[in-house]
């Protein structure tokens, strides 16, 4: 058989890392293939490599059996290969035509672009594959589930005949997903093959027919889905068993801990970023509020933090209203906060574990009345700290930065609960995690809701959601668009919800 892409013993060094262990990768015509792996597991690597962001340090790729050097990225497009990065490398400010003849030399008449032209032909392509697009419109004014359209149209215009695609559903709903899907599997019949870097199990078992399984920057298997199941998929990444779902034990929620009411806000160029919204939290309660990203979801966290001013409505904490506390005193009355970015807003990258660790307590971990830096109580509280979550770390003193993901986040979680908060607002607190670490951080969820705190779970990830909410609220456009029960939730619905088109009774 020959392979349309081929792969072999592919070798990538960075300094004192080895990225791509001899790896080997092989993908069929019209095959959609995933690659999969921890973070850190070297698939991203081996992409760019195929797309000529690297080089490869020895190794051979092949293309219809021939051997191609695959110079650079220009290179890569001539031959047919295109890529979708998960951040789309669209010009919001252009139209969607503009976007896509962007940086090619096609398509001019007497030096001048032939917008017309290029118009045409993407609303051709659009038509023919069904991605239903208006070529002028500006990028800005599109929803993202388009803008991933453009970005395929983009492939199509230069007519790539081999796609890759960096965690392609990370910021859809479920209908777009489904969308985006079937428009994978269309273009796929047509010959062109398709690789999908992914750490979504179901996903992978819904659309591929195949996975390459990547561990420590080595192949552990390529096998067919059909053969083979979502457990076995996690075990074969991680190197042992991983609890792919949730267990949320029934227990009865107490008083209203967190609660908040009429809230709206703007931003800084005064786009309305939350509107009237209204919600409460009780003790032993895991509220998740779900939404395609840019939906209010981080101005949400950040007005209850203090982060953010917000210009009507009340916040209460256990009945005080903290509306018009600082940050600092809205912790220390038991409000803890996870947030979405890691590296710049929960950990300072250059401080040290323990240092990180005992960030929000320096003054209880000081002495002469806090003027005085106590360094035997730092590092006695973040070995307690690292020993009881399982942190991994070369030692107290490496720095926060240079850990993975998956240990940064369990050091600011194991940070923020150590503080015996009330309540506690957790922002997306697995993305970008492999199952290993997000099976660690459901845990740990969980386990501070049987420990009676009140939870809001901030999560675009849906199978999070549903996972460990008890009640699921919807947020579009700023606004509150419904609460559900966990029983009465579903795919669909909660996808609906978050397109704005299922407005439910706020309960």
């Amino acid at each position: 058989m020959t392979f349309h892409l081929e792969m072999r013993e592919i070798v990538k060094r960075f300094p004192g890392v080895l990225a791509n262990d001899h790896v080997s990768l092989a993908v069929e015509h019209g095959e959609i293939h995933a690659l999969l792996g921890e973070n850190g597991a070297g698939k991203s690597t081996l992409m760019q490599i195929l797309y000529g962001l690297y080089q490869r340090d020895s190794g051979e790729i092949r293309l219809d059996g021939a051997p191609v050097p695959l110079i650079d990225t220009t290179e890569a497009i001539g031959r047919g290969i295109g890529m979708i990065h998960q951040e789309f490398m669209l010009v919001r400010s252009l139209s969607v035509a503009e976007n896509i003849v962007l940086g090619l030399d096609g398509g001019r008449l007497g030096g001048r672009l032939d917008l017309d032209g290029a118009s045409a032909r993407v609303r051709a392509l659009s038509e023919r594959h069904g991605l239903a697009i208006d070529p002028s419109a500006l990028i800005e004014h599109l929803p993202i589930g388009v803008q991933q359209r453009v970005e395929i149209l983009k492939l199509l215009y230069r007519d790539a005949r081999l796609m890759i695609l960096d965690e392609p559903t990370a910021v859809l709903t479920p209908q777009e997903k489904d969308g985006l899907f079937a428009v994978l599997r269309a273009l796929a019949a047509e010959g062109r093959s398709v690789i999908i870097v992914t750490h979504k199990l179901h996903e992978i078992m819904d659309i591929a027919s195949r996975v390459t399984v990547m561990r420590d920057g080595r192949v552990t298997a390529c096998v067919e889905t059909a053969a083979t199941s979502e457990r076995e998929l996690a075990r074969l990444m991680v190197g042992r068993d991983v609890e792919l779902k949730a267990v949320r034990t029934p227990q009865r929620p107490g008083r209203a801990v967190l609660s908040v009411e009429g809230l709206t806000a703007h931003d800084g160029a005064g786009l309305l970023r939350l509107s009237n919204v209204s919600l409460d939290v009780h003790a032993g309660e895991i509220l998740g509020v779900a939404g395609v990203d840019g939906n209010g979801q981080p101005e949400l966290a950040q007005t209850l933090l203090g982060l953010r001013d917000a210009e009507q409505g009340a916040i209460r904490l256990d009945g005080t209203d903290i509306s018009g506390l600082t940050t600092a005193e809205r912790r220390g009355l038991g409000l803890a906060y996870i947030p979405a970015d890691r590296r710049h807003v929960g950990s300072v990258p250059e401080l040290s574990v323990a240092d990180n660790a005992s960030l929000g307590d320096q003054w209880r971990l000081a002495r002469l009345g806090g003027l005085v830096r106590d360094d035997a109580a730092i590092h006695r509280h973040a070995a307690k700290l690292v020993r009881r979550f399982g942190v991994r770390a070369a030692g107290l003193d490496f720095p926060a930065g240079k850990l993975s993901g998956g240990n940064l986040q369990k050091l600011i979680l194991a940070r923020e609960i150590m503080r015996e908060p009330m309540a506690l607002v957790v922002e997306q607190p697995t993305r970008g995690l492999d199952v290993g670490a997000i099976e660690t951080v459901w845990a740990e969820l969980l386990a501070q809701r049987a420990a009676g705190k009140a939870i809001l779970l901030i999560s675009a990830e849906l199978e999070e959601i549903l996972n460990l909410a008890d009640r699921i609220a919807v947020m579009f456009e700023g606004h509150i668009v419904g609460i559900l029960p966990a029983g009465e939730a579903s795919p669909e619905t909660i996808g609906l919800m978050m397109a704005g088109r299922r407005p439910v009774e706020v309960g």
